[in-house]
């Protein structure tokens, strides 16, 4: 079966759950994007909604479950399919649910500092490669005077 990825853009409206399914686990959260659009005048008015289930697995579910919460601006990239249940009144429902692939901030709504997870290799013991710029200078240049001229922004002296 083909499966075309589908990417959301939206804002978390509940607070991610965590649970078990056998030996894994998923974390499950809801997606509501909304569109709207400028009508003649100018003003904005608003256009239709997309609610959207996400269920991420594997290793998304320890970076998600740190970085984001409701009403967390996101871009989710999955894949979708609908979900048919039968409510407590005995009505047959469906919803739209996606299998998330990717999570993450949406940084043009929001700021983000980004943390790497570390691996369990032999590089994880070696902790962070150290940065070739200054705690002391923020601009990472050093002095002037001791420090040879660069190429711009190449960081190599100007005889490499």
């Amino acid at each position: 079966m083909f499966e075309t990825p589908l990417t959301v853009v939206g804002n978390i409206v509940n607070d991610p759950k965590r649970r078990s399914v056998g030996d894994q686990e998923v974390l499950k959260f809801r997606v509501a994007s909304n569109s709207r659009r400028r009508v003649a005048d100018g003003t904005w008015e608003p256009g239709n909604s997309l609610f959207v289930t996400v269920n991420c697995w594997g290793r998304l579910v320890s970076g998600v479950g740190a970085s984001l919460g409701k009403g967390s601006p996101v871009i989710v990239s999955g894949h979708v399919h609908t979900s048919e249940y039968e409510d407590r009144d005995g009505v047959r429902r469906s919803t739209l649910e996606m299998r998330a692939t990717a999570v993450g901030p949406d940084l043009s709504r929001c700021f983000a500092r980004i943390e790497k997870t570390v691996s369990s290799g032999s590089d994880a013991a070696a902790g962070p490669a150290p940065d070739a710029r200054s705690t002391a200078d923020p601009t990472g240049a050093g002095d002037a005077e001791s420090a040879p001229a660069t190429a711009p922004d190449k960081g190599l002296p100007l005889s490499a």
